[in-house]
């Protein structure tokens, strides 16, 4: 039975959150009232029999260590396989690659003694609730060297700008990868290789001193490689900004999307919390929100998420706004279309409005 190994590449995501990754990577950014974004590309991977993931972290990544621990959650602490997070730690004098082409070359050997002859490889800024096993099946029916996971977007906002378009022919061989704004066929970051392909890749690239595997790799070689397009359907999202961020946690309050994403045929998982039920005290005023467990209400909320151990005290009011862990909402608050990061406190009586073009964040641990 052919297997695939899960790599995600941290290294060349977008890092453009402002106060919410001062200090942590985008992966570990918390999303949905009790997710982090890297929970769905692991829960994806591992919903596709994947039992072996490797993650590329060059930097901020201690939250990461601790939400991900030793994978546990994810049924990915095995004593053959598992989760490996692979810092930046290498020591060859010899040494010249640059870029994510450090990773693959300091980190041979972890390719090398996989048994797996293919590599799942995603980033961490495509939310999805997917199941790879049949794009995975039809890589090795085309016998593909490459597939390209795609998702056809109906209306185009700012944060697909930066992502490749994809243009392929009537069998699905990619014929043009481009940076045409106007194509809605998105690549989404998502591919399959074969594993002893992806290494000789990794050593040309370097020989021609390139630093960035897809591109040097494998877009600019779309006339040597035959490169196939699966393409994804159903509840897809890409956050790599603020404006994104926000719009993607408020889309989570419409019923269907819900439902699409956390509801499908498999389950998103994230780290266990202990923490009880909402408190809804007798002042509670709770309409159309997200609440996590450990939250105690007692003032009004309105179109918001309020994500684990958040207190909204009598006579605050939170409206279309995004509340993370352990926050403190005072007497007489009132915030609208704002973002307050872990642990902020936000005393009694302050008024914080921002727009829903342009959310007011506040970062971690301020008192207001």
């Amino acid at each position: 039975m052919k297997k695939m190994v899960g790599l995600i590449n941290l290294d060349h995501e977008y890092h453009v959150f402002n106060e919410l990754t001062y200090f942590r990577n985008s992966a570990s950014l918390p999303f949905g009232g009790r997710y982090r974004m890297i929970d769905f590309t692991l829960s994806n991977m591992v919903n596709s029999n994947i039992n072996e993931v490797a993650i590329f972290a060059r930097n901020k990544y201690r939250s990461l260590l601790d939400h991900l621990g030793t994978g546990e959650n994810w049924d990915l602490d095995r004593r053959n396989g598992g989760l490996f997070i692979l810092p930046p730690d290498w020591n060859d004098p010899s040494d010249k690659s640059q870029g994510d082409l450090r990773f693959f070359h300091n980190n041979r050997d972890y390719f090398h003694r996989s048994q797996s002859e293919y590599v799942l490889i995603s980033g961490s800024q495509f939310i999805s609730n997917s199941d790879y096993k049949d794009a995975f099946t039809y890589h090795l029916e085309q016998e593909a060297d490459v597939t390209l996971i795609t998702t056809n977007v109906k209306e185009l906002y700012p944060e697909h700008y930066p992502y490749f378009r994809v243009e392929a022919d009537q069998n699905g061989r990619v014929t043009e990868i481009t940076n045409d704004q106007h194509n809605s066929e998105l690549f989404t970051g998502v591919y399959i290789i074969n594993k002893n392909l992806l290494m000789r890749l990794v050593d040309e690239c370097i020989a021609y001193d390139k630093d960035n595997f897809f591109i040097c790799g494998v877009k600019n070689k779309l006339d040597d490689l035959k490169i196939q397009r699966y393409e994804h359907s159903g509840y897809s999202a890409f956050i790599n900004s603020i404006e994104s961020f926000f719009r993607q946690n408020m889309n989570l309050l419409d019923a269907k999307h819900y439902h699409d994403l956390f509801f499908g045929n498999h389950l998103i998982r994230t780290k266990v919390s202990s923490n009880p039920p909402v408190k809804y005290r007798k002042n509670s005023d709770v309409e159309h929100s997200l609440l996590a467990n450990g939250c105690v209400v007692d003032g009004r909320v309105e179109g918001s998420i309020l994500f684990r151990g958040v207190a909204v005290h009598t006579g605050a009011t939170v409206k279309n706004s995004i509340i993370m862990q352990r926050c403190t909402i005072e007497e007489g608050v009132h915030l609208e279309n704002v973002i307050l990061d872990k642990d902020v406190h936000v005393s009694k009586g302050q008024k914080i409005i921002g727009s829903k073009e342009k959310p007011y964040v506040v970062a971690k641990r301020q008192v207001i």
